[in-house]
């Protein structure tokens, strides 16, 4: 991307593409999965205050941060792959300096109904575990500051 400004040019390659991309999704999934983390890091610091530290402890942060990142690198990898399995027509470039998943298949000359679906199916199960776990997390902590009698 900043070659692309340096150049003053608006398109970027294949190569560039399916490296934004895969940059972009690992980010966006490990953003999500973290959300996901720290609301049951807040969830457990409200509900079970007194149980926090023996239930938070740093190997267990470790492990959630590391499951958040194979789980994000491996749905990047996924997408990836499927990205590279596409056959194009002719050497087209992307006329953006952002290179989306959707951009890619639309410009593919194969049947991309296949890479249609696995990245509604990822999505829906990635983004539906994290926000799951995210709004499990905080209906708990809700309901648990209702229930402190007030005086």
């Amino acid at each position: 991307m900043l070659v692309n400004i340096l150049r003053q040019s608006q398109t970027i390659t294949y190569t560039g593409c399916l490296t934004q991309t895969g940059f972009v999704l690992v980010f966006v999934y490990m953003e999500n999965f973290l959300l996901a983390v720290m609301a049951y890091d807040r969830y457990v610091a409200i509900c079970h205050p007194l149980m926090y530290t023996i239930i938070m402890k740093p190997s267990l942060c470790f492990r959630l941060v590391l499951v958040s990142q194979l789980i994000s690198t491996a749905d990047t990898l996924l997408h990836t792959l499927m990205l590279l399995r596409l056959s194009f027509c002719t050497d087209l470039q992307i006329p953006h300096f952002f290179c989306e998943l959707a951009q890619v298949i639309k410009l593919a000359c194969s049947d991309a109904l296949t890479d249609d679906i696995v990245i509604l199916v990822a999505a829906c199960l990635l983004a539906g575990a994290s926000i799951s776990g995210i709004i499990f997390s905080y209906v708990h902590i809700v309901s648990s500051v209702l229930r402190i009698p007030s005086s």
